[in-house]
């Protein structure tokens, strides 16, 4: 009866697709709500759309990590904390084949983008009101249901967590919306501004096609016819174009990136600067990317040249930024809690156990045994990894990460099915990937539940959007 109610509930795609996106509106304010929606999302995806799902060369490679891990698990000293640490991986795997299957097109990355960004609006003012109102409230409907928890200050003091455990969370979440703002933002920009050279560009004809065989030129003026009625679409589209989109943006980027800045987290503040540079060097824009390498190289000087030198760029660069940058702001925190011996620790307890390795949630009891220090993680998912799951498991989804951006990459590069306004959104959610992964060398994000399923979630739609395109292309070729 479940069963059949369910499939009867999310029957259509468009149902389930709606879903999804309410899901990741509301994720940030109910994680509860957001979960369940998701697994419902899934679980009947995974029913309708089993053999396609099965027939995916990287959900193969997903099955042989998930038994990896399970065989780890088999090995560890406290087998009760490594099983349940399979949950962090086990099922975000299975959301992953099922929304690597669900999302197929640009206009689902599109949709998907603008639920992330209207969400992530909410949280950015409650962590705004945090660190300069004073906001202090515990809310808590329903259970879990609906529960936020606004510590006075932040967490740690002085930096904004919003409704985050901890100001580095909320920092990686703002980096992967920030990503993601900004591409809608360019997007939007291009087409307020975009008319100008278009008829030009679309029905030129060099004089070098006008010399080629009859076939070819009735392929030609089919391409062309094509191009002229994708012209015409676009045209029709900007001289209705608002300004009201592109307003609202530049609000969500400004916002999103003040409140990045008071994080207070280096990790996002770096992150967010390569986003920046990454976007500009795609457009072409030099001057802009100068000017950015500049105030970095500055901002890199007050905290890290000599002497005299830092002194002089200390004059103009603000402390706020140096001295986090170089830890003279937390002048006396203990070795233990420093990332190099952290990735120390790690990467010794990988060399002790290279194989099965030490179980998963087995860093924390150990580094506190070593150091007497409580640590959740050591700052590093692919270290943390290797010491608890062993080099091969890592080996496995290092791969696994590499082939969706690879795959990606190539896309981008050689398709010529792609239009220009798709091709700066796949470039944003695959720049949104290389994000998460510098986050995770410095942090690991999975530990979070929202964060853990966002960042699965964006994976899913690239591979999905990838996987679409690749089958397009093949198609075409034959």
């Amino acid at each position: 009866m479940l069963g059949a109610s369910l499939n009867k509930a999310f029957y259509h795609f468009n149902c389930r697709w709606n879903y999804s996106l309410l899901a990741l509106l509301i994720y940030p304010l109910s994680p509860f709500v957001g979960a369940v929606t998701v697994v419902l999302v899934s679980f009947i995806t995974w029913m309708k759309q089993y053999r396609q799902i099965s027939r995916r060369p990287l959900n193969w490679g997903f099955a042989l990590l998930s038994l990896l891990l399970i065989v780890s698990c088999g090995f560890a000293e406290n087998k009760i904390e490594a099983f349940l640490g399979l949950f962090n991986f086990l099922p975000f795997f299975l959301v992953f084949a099922a929304f690597s299957t669900l999302i197929q097109t640009t206009f689902q990355l599109r949709q998907m983008a603008w639920a992330l960004v209207i969400g992530s609006m909410p949280v950015t003012i409650l962590g705004l009101g945090q660190l300069f109102l004073g906001w202090n409230f515990k809310l808590k409907i329903l259970w879990i249901v609906l529960e936020w928890t606004i510590a006075p200050g932040g967490n740690p003091p002085g930096r904004i967590a919003s409704l985050f455990l901890h100001a580095n969370t909320f920092a990686a979440y703002l980096v992967i919306v920030f990503i993601v703002s900004l591409g809608l933002w360019l997007e939007q920009w291009k087409l307020g501004m975009g008319r100008q050279g278009r008829q030009g560009s679309h029905f030129s004809l060099r004089s070098s096609d006008r010399r080629k065989p009859p076939l070819r030129l009735l392929s030609l003026s089919a391409t062309l016819r094509v191009r002229a009625s994708v012209s015409q679409r676009e045209d029709k589209a900007t001289s209705h174009h608002s300004p009201l989109p592109f307003i609202f943006l530049t609000i969500v980027v400004i916002m999103n990136f003040i409140t990045l800045i008071f994080t207070n987290s280096r990790n996002g503040w770096a992150i967010a600067i390569f986003t920046c540079l990454a976007y500009a060097l795609y457009q072409g824009w030099r001057i802009l990317v100068g000017g950015v390498v500049g105030i970095v190289t500055s901002v890199l000087l007050a905290a890290f040249a000599p002497s005299a030198i830092a002194q002089f760029f200390r004059q103009y660069v603000p402390a706020f930024f140096w001295a986090r940058l170089n830890d003279d702001l937390y002048p006396d925190r203990p070795v233990a809690l420093m990332r190099k011996t952290q990735w120390e620790f790690a990467w010794s307890l990988a060399w002790q156990h290279p194989w099965t390795g030490w179980g998963l949630r087995s860093f924390t009891a150990l580094y506190k045994a070593q150091m007497q220090i409580k640590l959740g993680h050591p700052h590093n998912l692919f270290l943390m990894l290797s010491a608890e799951t062993g080099f091969i498991a890592t080996f496995v989804f290092c791969s696994l990460l590499g082939w969706i951006l690879i795959t990606g990459v190539q896309l981008l590069r050689n398709s010529k099915h792609i239009d220009t306004g798709d091709r700066l959104l796949i470039f944003s959610y695959l720049l949104t990937v290389v994000g998460w992964i510098l986050l995770n060398t410095v942090d690991v994000t999975l530990f979070d539940f929202r964060l853990n399923t966002l960042s699965w979630l964006i994976l899913a739609a690239t591979c999905g959007v990838v996987n679409h395109y690749k089958q397009q292309e093949k198609l075409a070729f034959n």
